[in-house]
Parts: C-alpha cells; sequence; structure tokens
C-alpha cells in the first residue's frame, strides 16, 4: 500500500522546496477563487459565452508573448528575484480587481484588461518558478516533485471555485478577490524565503535569439515535442470550463454554486489520483501512457456534454481531472530531466504557453463553438477531434511511441 501513495520526500529533505511548495498551495487558492469570479462577472454583465470565452482570447497573447520571453529572462538573471517582482505585479493587479468591484464599474473591457496582464506576469512567473525546483532537490526526486506540485494546483483548483463562488453569494465579487490579495502574500513570503538561484553555463542575454534557441532544442527531441502537441490537443478541443456558466443551469438548474461545483470537479479528481500516484513512476513507455490518459480525459469531457444529472456531471469532470494529472506529471519530468539547467527557463517558457495558453484559446474556441450550436455538440464534438489528433499524433512520431521513462536522450 505504501508504494502507492504519494512520495513526500522532497517536502521532508527540502526546506526550500516546502516553503516554495506551500507558499504555492496558498496562492493557487486565492488565483483560482479569482479566476471563477471573472468568469462569473463577465457572464452577469454579459449574460454571453461568447463573452465569457473571450476572457481566454485575451489571456492568450500575452501569455504566448511573454511566456517565451519569460522563459528566456528566466534562464538570464536570477530566478528568485525574476519571480519575485512578476509575483509582486500579480498581487497589484488582484488589487485592480477588487477597486473595479468595490466602484461598480461594470466595465467588461476592464475585466479583459486586467486577465490579460495577469496573463503576462504569470507568463513570466510560471517558468522563472517550475526551472528552481531542480535547483532545490535531488534530481530521483523530480517525480514526486512534480506530482506534489500537481497536488498543491489542483488543491487550489478544488478549494478555489467552490469557495469562489460561496463567497460570491454571500458577500459579492469585491470580497472574492480581496481573498486572492490576502493568499497572494504567502506566495511572495516563501519566495523572499528562498535562496538566490543564478543562472548556470553559458549565459545569453534574453532575446529573441536566446528563444529560438529553445525552440532549436525542441525539433531535436521529438518525443518532447509531441508530449506539448498532444497537450495543445486536449487543452484547445477538450476544454469545457468556458461552458459551466451556461451548463450550470442549462443541464443542471443550478446557479452561481453550481459553477463553483462544476469547477472544482476536475480537480477533486486530480488530488484522488495524486493520492494514490505512486505506481506513476513505475510506468514505461511514456509516450504510450499520455495518450492513454489524454484520451481518458477527452472521453470524460465529451460524456459530460450528455450529462443530466449534477452528480453525474462532477463524476465525469473528476475522471477528466485524475486523467488530466498522470498526463501533466509524465510531460513534467520529461521535461524537467531532459532539458540542461542552462536552457531550463526557456523550455518551461514554451511549456507554459503549451500548459497555460491552449486552455485559453480553447475557452474562446468551446465558447464560439457552443454559441454556434449547443453545448452538447461543443463537448462532444471537440472531444472526438481531441482523440483522432492522439492517434495521428501517435502513428506519425516514433520516439514519441517508443518512449522509455529510463531513457534521458529524446533523439
Amino acid at each position: 500500500m505504501p508504494r502507492l501513495l504519494t512520495d513526500i520526500r522532497p517536502l521532508r529533505e527540502s526546506p526550500e522546496f516546502r516553503r516554495l511548495w506551500i507558499g504555492s498551495t496558498v496562492s493557487q487558492l486565492g488565483q483560482q477563487m479569482t479566476a471563477v469570479t471573472v468568469s462569473i462577472q463577465v457572464y452577469a454583465l454579459t449574460g454571453s459565452t461568447f463573452s465569457v470565452g473571450l476572457v481566454g482570447l485575451f489571456a492568450l497573447v500575452p501569455l504566448i508573448v511573454f511566456g517565451l520571453y519569460g522563459g528566456a529572462m528566466a534562464d538570464a538573471i536570477d530566478r528568485r528575484t525574476l519571480a519575485l517582482v512578476s509575483s509582486a505585479g500579480l498581487w497589484l493587479l488582484s488589487m485592480v480587481l477588487v477597486v473595479q468591484s468595490v466602484l461598480e464599474w461594470e466595465l467588461v473591457w476592464v475585466l479583459y484588461a486586467v486577465v490579460a496582464a495577469q496573463s503576462a506576469c504569470f507568463a513570466v512567473n510560471n517558468p522563472a518558478r517550475s526551472a528552481i525546483i531542480p535547483r532545490l532537490i535531488r534530481p530521483e526526486l523530480l517525480p514526486a516533485a512534480n506530482t506534489l506540485s500537481q497536488a498543491a494546483f489542483n488543491l487550489g483548483f478544488t478549494a478555489g471555485p467552490l469557495l469562489g463562488a460561496s463567497v460570491i453569494a454571500w458577500h459579492g465579487f469585491a470580497a472574492a478577490y480581496l481573498v486572492d490579495v490576502v493568499t497572494f502574500t504567502a506566495a511572495l513570503y516563501a519566495l523572499f524565503r528562498l535562496p538566490a538561484v543564478p543562472p548556470t553555463g553559458e549565459v545569453r542575454r534574453a532575446g529573441i535569439r536566446s528563444v529560438l534557441e529553445g525552440f532549436a532544442f525542441l525539433r531535436t527531441a521529438p518525443a518532447l515535442l509531441a508530449t506539448f502537441l498532444a497537450d495543445i490537443l486536449a487543452m484547445v478541443f477538450a476544454q469545457p470550463r468556458a461552458l459551466f456558466p451556461a451548463v450550470a443551469g442549462a443541464f443542471f438548474a443550478g446557479g452561481v454554486k453550481t459553477v463553483g461545483l462544476l469547477q472544482a470537479a476536475p480537480a477533486i479528481g486530480a488530488l484522488l489520483g495524486v493520492l494514490f500516484s505512486g505506481w506513476v513512476s513505475r510506468v514505461r513507455r511514456q509516450g504510450i501512457a499520455i495518450v492513454v490518459a489524454i484520451t481518458a480525459y477527452a472521453a470524460a469531457v465529451g460524456l459530460f456534454g450528455f450529462a443530466r444529472s449534477i452528480w453525474l456531471g462532477v463524476a465525469l469532470l473528476a475522471m477528466s481531472g485524475m486523467a488530466d494529472m498522470i498526463s501533466s506529471a509524465y510531460r513534467n519530468t520529461v521535461l524537467q530531466s531532459a532539458a540542461p539547467d542552462a536552457m531550463r527557463g526557456r523550455l518551461q517558457g514554451v511549456f507554459i504557453v503549451v500548459v497555460a495558453g491552449g486552455p485559453r484559446l480553447g475557452d474562446f474556441v468551446a465558447g464560439t463553438a457552443a454559441d454556434l450550436t449547443t453545448p452538447t455538440i461543443a463537448l462532444a464534438g471537440g472531444a472526438c477531434v481531441c482523440i483522432l489528433g492522439l492517434l495521428i499524433l501517435l502513428a506519425r512520431n516514433r520516439p514519441f511511441r517508443e518512449y522509455d521513462a529510463d531513457v534521458r536522450a529524446l533523439r
């Protein structure tokens, strides 16, 4: 039984990783409260799923630009300093959300602008934070550390939407945004306590040339590149979250609290998956495992489109979250173990563009498809496109198909 449970050695062995993990866990709670609050506020102002989908589109462009450049910066300057500065920017933007709600501006463009600025700061912050982790723990503990990071991420996704919806129902949007301001101070404190993390190896000035070097490395690593493509398929074509405000009423005759429950359901499943994740490090053929996991994710999302019982819907979304967690644990470990430290920030930048940018583009795709057809068609059709794309990717990429977890060379 212990071999099935989560490996917590990184928390025991590294005080620095422990502080970083605790700070990330607490701040993630507030960030997810803000994410669901913005979606609900936009829907309340406009009554349009298309407008909710636009939240993802406004976040996408700065995420791509600053994710790539932020990754290059993480290889060129001290990563702790970069993470601190970008975290301070996120804190200030959360304050703007509080102010606009208290003053009752009711201007949807303000929400779009703040989301875009938050996306830029997040795109700089996340590669720096992720690239720090391999410097804090032993290499053999990377799979366990990534699983714990997934636990922190999904704990926020579980409790954040539920708490956010409850706070909105209790005291409005401003109260939910204010909680994010308070919890984000935990992330700032954790980063402040870290030691300096200067760049190693040959240091290049952040810019177009250094970004292109990251893409050049990916061209020599087809299995690693395939993990990015697989995640794009899942997040662009099988991402249901933009439809939650609409389907909460249309499918389940619910309201704000139902939206929070739907938002939390995938993370609940992911947390259950993390709890019994000890077996993940023993799986071979990670490329095939990633495809199986994402196929299960897409199938659950597609079936969710036909659910009319709230508990069936929650169960299917929980299954999708568990499958997504398994896929993410494999993809993170492959990236951090395959990339040299001097290039890890740039590849983390590409990774964050895919992982965070994909869902935002997916929000736009799902919102638009549902407006043109129905939520059921958007969910089921997107899942089918995702699964078909995965099968084509697996068939055409032999290194990905034959990738072995024990092999470090991805060429």
